[in-house]
């Protein structure tokens, strides 16, 4: 698995991120209260946009909601339109 595809998780800081190069990473930042994952912030630095990296971040989030039996609400604009695009994923939505 390539760098650019390994997404982590670092719970302590709310964050699932991809280490892109030295010094930059693509993120996505949550908090949860009361089994909901509302999901805050996304951001990938300009160079990187375009290529899906801040998707498969997403991806690995609504894993993770599954796993934890969490119901996600998007708050930033990335997330609610990362679930326009993707119906497939509205069974995890709040």
């Amino acid at each position: 698995m390539s760098k650019e595809t390994e997404v982590m998780h670092l719970p302590r800081l709310n964050k699932f991120l991809i280490r892109l190069c030295r010094g930059k990473y693509a993120f996505v930042e949550y908090e949860v209260k009361e089994n909901l994952l509302y999901v805050t912030k996304a951001y990938t630095p300009e160079e990187f946009r375009g290529r899906g990296i801040a998707s498969r971040i997403m991806t690995e989030v609504i894993k993770y909601a599954e796993r934890e039996g969490l119901k996600v609400i998007p708050i930033c604009s990335f997330a609610k339109y990362f679930f326009e695009k993707h119906p497939e994923y509205k069974h995890v939505l709040a």
